[in-house]
């Protein structure tokens, strides 16, 4: 599955695939290299923006001539330089020179590097990939890349949203999920979240929640997290908001990757086919690694030894050839005058449809197959607008979409500079574009012609207006019903806990205690009390029992209800637990001491990497495992920490390391038992306590007894054969947890 290439990091002999991550392509010699050569290629897995010109023609350029290219430093106009690491001066130790222009050109575009980040979404990490169309949605639209075998490009930028640039990758929080669909009918824009809730239902109210969620004003305290005074505030006075904190609270809110990450389009759409007919849907990505999120211990771990997790993981994923897939489905509603389904509200952006009552329809299968090969031009720059839409796809009157609809587009003008953000390389359609849009800041079309208006005999009336057979977008003729002016709401509205109630009976017990966990670590790191009391009567609204947990953490009574709790039915389809998936891309840390078996180790290397997995070895040192050199250190037992890894194989003794010492790593402080290395101890521990498969062979297994691991734990597998113990290791992974390992305390 994965495609792979020889890297300098290799050792001699026989060459073992090495994981992704290695940042170049060619052997890097030791000493500075001096003899002139032309710019290295990208790596096999990247990609660029495709050669379309500002007006969204297909140039037919090579899109490598984008880039740097010629074998000397120049300046930006081409002028070559003979030094760049000395400014000119005054004499050897004077002052440096006004005149000094490299210098200053230099200084001046690094002090312009940064374009205004994100007020939302700032950090974020993007993929290109193609979308293919199953042919199943021609009957409720008219899209041309819904069509059997229609390969459209994409480029799609996943995201945290309280967080800045410079936050960790595993905040709890919402993620967004923004797919750009290149078609050859203009550009579709799809941005949504990995939730399929949202905390408002009109967004006027969009400015009140993020600044009740980002840091306090006065100190720029707490980044990227929402367990804080202000943020529960808002939801516990704004109850419209509680649906989606307890997704929050639940592990959606910390996913294990944007690879195991679901995504939906929140809103309710409208699809119009051919013969002009409407329904209405909700747009849901399925990842065909399944949804998967880490325990709180992971994430806490995580955000300290590796802040980058999530974009490592997309991008090593890609370059390994592990192309993350997703399936776009919709469900599917009559386009009545109501807008409901079974007394839901689809207009409603705080409600879901249970694909209980709505199965989803799978019409297309994305793949990401590229990784950019410059994230600030592709991943920084580009640029969403959900009024970006195509023949067959519009929108309803959901008050939070049609805020967006003026939001965004907004946000491009002040965040890009002007008007003509569409022409960067990462955002240009792949359509033809001729729309009488002329100068602005930035403007890099170059138009001819004198007339760009309508109607013209200068420029024999060009631009004509498309009619059918053309294909022109349909602007669906919705009918509006007679009413006043009015700053209101519908009454179905107004019911803010029977959803939350009903994603709670449908968590399994281990995702209750979780959800309980959380609220009572956000709650109790709020300073005001009357904030932790209303929100455990908005608790207390949507479950007792959870009420309970948490005011007993709290060390706070437990209210009762203000509200009837509704007679609700649990949708199984909301839980993460119960389910197989493909265990592509995962990782698996093999241990090994001073003096591994390396035809064992070399066997199962192979193995795993035969199955679509990343196998990687954590010895004493660096370097190669062996003598033969046939197999190479990825990790070491001070590099090494047990968050990165999905299952461990302990395959032989491992001792203490020589720098097994509190003064040379901070984990050796950690008490382990004579002859097992404390860090090697402190792994095993974490794992086991995290639910993952670990597995041992032969008399290799005494280290897992050292350890204190009991070998008729579930998810422990221990055996005399190595292929055996390796084999039942992958079958657990495909849980991705050993579910019944988690200890429950009954209180829920």
């Amino acid at each position: 599955m994965r495609k792979r290439t020889k890297h300098s990091s290799e050792q001699a002999g026989e060459p073992t695939a090495m994981p992704p991550g290695v940042p170049g392509n060619e052997a890097v010699p030791v000493a500075e290299p001096t003899e002139p050569r032309p710019p290295l290629p990208p790596k096999p897995d990247q990609g660029t923006p495709a050669p379309m010109s500002p007006t969204g023609q297909d140039t037919g350029i090579d899109p490598a001539l984008n880039a740097q290219g010629g074998e000397y430093l120049t300046t930006a106009h081409g002028a070559r330089r003979s030094e760049t690491d000395r400014s000119l001066k005054a004499g050897t130790r004077g002052p440096v020179l006004l005149q000094d222009h490299h210098f200053r050109e230099k200084i001046s575009h690094f002090d312009h590097e940064r374009i205004p980040e994100r007020v939302v979404h700032a950090r974020g990490a993007g993929a290109h990939g193609v979308f293919r169309g199953y042919g199943t949605a021609g009957r409720i639209s008219s899209a041309a890349l819904f069509g059997k075998d229609v390969e459209t490009p994409v480029f799609v930028r996943f995201s945290t949203v309280l967080g800045s640039r410079g936050s960790a990758d595993l905040a709890r929080d919402t993620r967004g999920f923004a797919t750009k669909f290149y078609t050859s009918e203009g550009t579709w824009d799809l941005v949504g979240n990995n939730m399929p809730v949202f905390f408002i239902q009109d967004a006027i109210k969009f400015p009140d929640v993020i600044h009740a969620g980002k840091p306090h004003p006065d100190r720029e305290i707490p980044q990227a997290q929402s367990a804080h005074d202000t943020f529960w505030d808002f939801v516990s006075l704004h109850t419209e908001a509680q649906h989606h904190a307890i997704w929050n609270m639940s592990d959606r809110g910390i996913p294990r990757s944007f690879r195991t990450m679901e995504g939906f389009g929140v809103h309710t759409f409208r699809l119009v086919n051919d013969e002009g007919r409407s329904v209405l849907v909700k747009f849901h990505w399925k990842p065909k690694l399944g949804v998967h999120s880490v325990l709180w211990e992971e994430a806490q771990i995580t955000n300290g030894m590796d802040p980058d997790i999530h974009r490592r993981d997309l991008a090593d994923a890609i370059e390994a050839g592990a192309y993350p897939e997703w399936e776009l489905g919709v469900q599917v509603f009559e386009d009545n005058e109501e807008q409901t389904f079974e007394g839901i509200d689809l207009l409603d952006p705080t409600k879901i449809v249970p694909e209980e009552l709505a199965p989803v329809e799978p019409v297309g299968l994305m793949t990401l197959n590229r990784n950019p090969s410059n994230f600030f031009a592709e991943t920084e720059q580009v640029a969403f607008n959900p009024n970006n839409l195509v023949r067959g796809i519009d929108v309803t009157n959901d008050p939070l979409l049609q805020g967006r609809l003026f939001s965004y587009l907004d946000t491009q003008l002040s965040r890009l500079g002007g008007p003509n953000w569409i022409q960067l390389p990462i955002n240009r359609p792949h359509a033809p574009v001729n729309d009488m849009l002329r100068d602005g800041m930035h403007q890099t079309a170059v138009h001819s012609g004198v007339a760009p208006y309508h109607p013209n005999s200068l420029d024999g009336n060009n631009p004509f207006p498309a009619g059918e057979p053309a294909r022109p977008f349909i602007d669906f003729p919705a009918p509006v019903a007679a009413s006043v002016k009015e700053r209101a709401r519908p009454v179905s509205f107004e019911d803010h806990f029977s959803q939350v109630r009903m994603f709670w009976l449908s968590m399994s017990d281990v995702e209750k205690e979780h959800i309980a966990q959380a609220y009572t670590f956000e709650l109790g790191k709020c300073f005001e009390q009357s904030i932790r009391e209303r929100q455990l009567q908005c608790l207390a609204n949507i479950d007792e029992k959870l009420c309970a947990v948490v005011a007993e953490g709290l060390g706070m009574p437990a209210p009762g209800p203000t509200v009837k709790h509704s007679e609700v039915r649990p949708s199984p389809a909301l839980s993460q637990v119960g389910k197989e998936w493909p265990t592509d891309g995962r990782q698996i840390g093999i241990v090994v001491g001073p003096d591994p078996d390396e035809k064992d180790l070399l066997a199962v290397v192979t193995a795993i990497d035969d199955a679509g997995m990343v196998p990687l070895v954590v010895a004493p040192s660096g370097g190669p495992v062996g003598a033969s050199g046939k197999v190479v250190a990825h990790r070491t037992y001070l590099t090494a920490r047990s968050v990165e890894f999905d299952a461990v194989l302990v395959a032989g003794d491992t001792p203490a390391a020589p720098d097994a010492r509190p003064g040379l790593d901070a984990k050796a402080g950690a008490p382990a038992p004579a002859g097992l290395d404390p860090r090697v101890h402190l792994l095993l521990g974490e794992v086991f306590r995290q639910a993952k498969a670990i597995g041992a062979w032969g008399p290799r297994s005494r280290s897992l007894s050292a350890a204190g691991l009991p070998e008729d734990a579930p998810g422990v597998v221990t055996g005399k054969s190595a292929a055996a113990v390796v084999e039942q290791v992958a079958t657990l992974m495909k849980s991705h947890r050993v579910w019944e390992r988690f200890p429950v305390s009954g209180r829920l």
